[in-house]
């Protein structure tokens, strides 16, 4: 006779748990909570779109076309937005009309950053030009919205193929991505600011194309690219939309796409050129040659020695000085066997929860996460632990966050390392393109 599992209520998050006195009371009768529920949407949301002075991409870039227009690097900001509006017009993005009668047009806004390499230094100034798809009415402006990005562990998966196999690796950068995707649904957009039509100034823009901004434009990005790259002989994998295999012969090519950058991983030469040369000739394409910083990760390699390292010294640098802990003395370890963390330590009155209401928390345990999902698994038991309390964290959870970014400040130059080994069998490639296509 099976035994029915005993179902236990789950307590509120403001009431304290003994943990011992719940281990000695599982068969106690159980009763309904006479608590006032939370708020749907707790505060830490709220403070966390007012955290101006915390937001990482903006620093010191203009928030509006008045402010570009008036800064000192106005004439570099100007250039770019006429590199994107030159974009707009050979990708034939939209045609000038009339609104039609019934019809609303969304607005559109200039977003303006600041591309740096893996040094934090200044590569190029970029504007883009993006809809406000928060005006979209489902079911009339757009229908799917689904977009599937590559995950960090497929990533990881292939830098180590790379580094055992000693594969070719190399970088390329899809320019104005979602300008390729077709719209499939009528869309009426205002005229850029700054850049009316001299004479056509009551006319709107009728996207043909999904530009940036837009709740479909990811999606439709998405399936132009499988469509295209399909039909040169790449397989999708199964378990990731987003990473592709070719094969031919004994020669190999896997193709990793995140949004509009692409890593190309090969064993010949001479496939890698005909991959770049189909890719040149299908979209706008920048060729970044080795990779060597992609995502927001640094990649070193030594091909002598068969070691690929991946770290992200810049982004941790970004990190620590977005949440003013950038000249912080460091800590030895993320988290110590003496470090205690239990509801017990949560805002437990208006006072205490004043005293977090400024606290970036939320913001500040998802910057660590980013770092640990991706180049850095000694925080994640820590991180792990801090995401526990996220919606209601107090100034104990908020001070053992701060010894994470302290332990990150004395090891920002950490690298996650591969090299050649001897797991890989002889028929390793082999019993790969069976999982592949199984």
């Amino acid at each position: 006779m099976v035994e029915q599992p005993i179902i236990h209520e789950v307590p509120q998050v403001n009431e304290q748990v003994d943990q011992h006195d719940l281990q000695e009371n599982v068969d106690a009768t159980l009763r309904r909570s006479t608590r006032v529920k939370r708020s749907a949407i707790p505060s830490d949301f709220i403070v966390y779109l007012q955290e101006l002075d915390y937001n990482v991409g903006v620093e010191s870039d203009p928030e509006t076309f008045s402010q570009a227009m008036n800064c000192a690097e106005s004439e570099l900001w100007y250039d770019a937005m006429n590199d994107e509006m030159n974009s707009m017009s050979s990708n034939d993005v939209w045609d000038l009309v009339e609104l039609p009668k019934g019809a609303k047009a969304i607005g559109c806004k200039w977003i303006f950053k600041t591309k740096k390499d893996s040094l934090g230094n200044i590569e190029r100034y970029k504007a883009r030009l993006v809809a406000k798809g928060f005006t979209q009415k489902e079911g009339i402006d757009y229908k799917e919205t689904f977009s599937p990005v590559s995950k960090k562990d497929s990533l990881r998966i292939i830098l180590a193929l790379v580094a055992h196999f000693d594969f070719e690796l190399q970088q390329m950068d899809v320019k104005t991505a979602f300008l390729n995707g077709q719209l499939e649904e009528e869309v009426y957009m205002k005229q850029p600011e700054g850049f009316s039509s001299i004479g056509n100034e009551n006319l709107v823009c009728k996207l043909k194309k999904s530009i940036y901004g837009l709740k479909q434009a990811s999606r439709q990005w998405y399936l132009k690219f499988h469509d295209v790259i399909s039909s040169f002989g790449f397989v999708e994998n199964i378990m990731d939309n987003c990473i592709y295999q070719k094969v031919s012969g004994s020669k190999i090519c896997f193709l990793i796409l995140y949004v509009d950058d692409i890593l190309l991983a090969t064993n010949d030469k001479g496939m890698l050129h005909e991959v770049k040369q189909f890719l040149s000739n299908s979209f706008d394409m920048k060729d970044m040659r080795d990779a060597s910083y992609v995502i927001g990760i640094k990649i070193h390699r030594d091909r002598t020695c068969c070691i690929l390292g991946m770290s992200q010294e810049a982004y941790i640098n970004k990190v620590l000085e977005r949440f003013r802990m950038k000249d912080c003395s460091s800590s030895v370890a993320p988290i110590v066997k003496d470090d205690k963390f239990s509801l017990n330590q949560s805002p437990k009155n208006d006072l205490e929860r004043e005293q977090m209401l400024n606290i970036p928390y939320a913001s500040a345990v998802g910057s660590l996460m980013y770092a640990q999902v991706c180049t850095r698994p000694d925080i994640a038991f820590a991180v792990g632990m801090l995401g526990r309390y996220q919606s209601n964290p107090g100034m104990d959870h908020w001070r053992a966050a701060k010894k994470v970014m302290r332990y990150l400040r004395g090891t920002n130059d950490y690298m996650l390392t591969y090299r050649r080994t001897n797991i890989f069998g002889s028929h390793w490639i082999l019993r790969f393109r069976f999982c592949w296509l199984h």
